[in-house]
């Protein structure tokens, strides 16, 4: 289960602070990951992977609203 230390290791890090080229590798870091992760949901289904990319997703929400910038309402 070495995809959930990498996740594990994703979480923690900062995030502050970043270049923009930082934000994209961060981005699509956290996309490979959920993938990674749900194709052994898939098979599994434990809840625990579920919580994880939960978390993973919302890092990576917030990372690429700093890439984009706020949607005009």
């Amino acid at each position: 289960m070495e995809i959930l230390q990498e996740a594990a290791v994703f979480e923690k890090a900062k995030m502050s602070h970043m270049s923009n080229s930082d934000r994209v590798t961060a981005s699509r870091e956290a996309k490979r990951l959920v993938l990674a992760i749900n194709k052994i949901y898939k098979k599994t289904k434990e809840a625990t992977l579920m919580d994880v990319m939960k978390r993973l997703t919302v890092k990576k929400k917030r990372i690429d609203i700093r890439l984009k910038g706020l949607p005009n309402s």
